[in-house]
């Protein structure tokens, strides 16, 4: 078997992850209580997502002599998601909302955060795929990692636009767009002829990204979180969301 084929095979694998995540979200009764549980688990996972995955990952591929790149896209994701924000309904004062707003605004939440992911997996894409063609073996350990995070990511888009639309089969075209996103990554960097891309553009996209999670941290799951109905079952999805990434970190 080629080691082209592993790598883009890998980069499937890793949207299998956000697939089974969606799967488990499905399979539970207790919407309310998954909603909470999800949002919680969104925080917690983004937090940590930012802090032990994306800020090494930009500090690695900028060092100090481009932090000027980090900031500039880490401004231009946050205005960039806060721009689309408007065009994506729906705005309204959380302690205010009836329950069909409460519903479209989780769909909203989806539609941004499915829009970082898709960027973020874009380029965690092309970051396995060049390391599954250097070493195998890393490369998979790295891709069980990151696909350990998949997993609560998946379970929060499925839950967040059926609860926004109730319409299945948008909800799965989404969730399928983000889990191939990373084979679209693999993909990129295949139609490349395994070039590496320059340290500076990896950089900077992964600081893109993370201007878009900060927004979405602080501009919709927070607000969210901090209303929950039920602080048992955000609280768990707090503190699974810290457990689960930490695994991944370990391993």
């Amino acid at each position: 078997m080629k080691i082209e084929f592993i790598g883009l095979l890998v980069t499937f694998l890793l949207g299998i992850f956000i697939v089974l995540g969606a799967l488990i979200a499905f399979l539970t009764n207790k919407k309310q209580k998954i909603i909470d549980f999800s949002l919680g688990l969104a925080f917690s996972v983004i937090v940590m997502l930012i802090l032990i995955d994306l800020i090494p990952e930009v500090i690695e591929h900028l060092g100090l002599h481009y932090i000027w790149l980090f900031l500039i896209f880490s401004i231009l994701g946050y205005s960039l998601l806060r721009f689309l924000d408007h065009f994506v309904p729906d705005h309204h004062d959380h302690d205010k909302m009836s329950k069909k707003e409460a519903s479209n605004n989780l769909a909203h939440i989806g539609i941004i955060s499915s829009i970082a992911l898709i960027i973020h997996n874009i380029v965690e894409g092309m970051a396995v795929y060049s390391t599954v063609l250097s070493d195998v073996s890393t490369g998979l350990m790295l891709a069980i990692g990151i696909g350990f995070h998949n997993l609560p990511l998946g379970m929060v888009i499925a839950t967040t636009f059926y609860q926004g639309n109730q319409n299945l089969k948008k909800v799965w075209l989404i969730i399928g767009l983000v889990a191939l996103s990373t084979l679209g990554g693999g993909f990129f960097s295949f139609l490349l002829n395994n070039q590496v891309l320059p340290e500076w553009v990896l950089g900077s996209l992964l600081s893109l990204t993370l201007g878009m999670l900060v927004f979405i941290l602080f501009s919709e799951l927070f607000p969210r979180i901090r209303k929950s109905k039920s602080l048992k079952a955000r609280n768990i999805g707090l503190g699974l969301g810290l457990i689960i990434m930490l695994i991944s970190l370990f391993i």
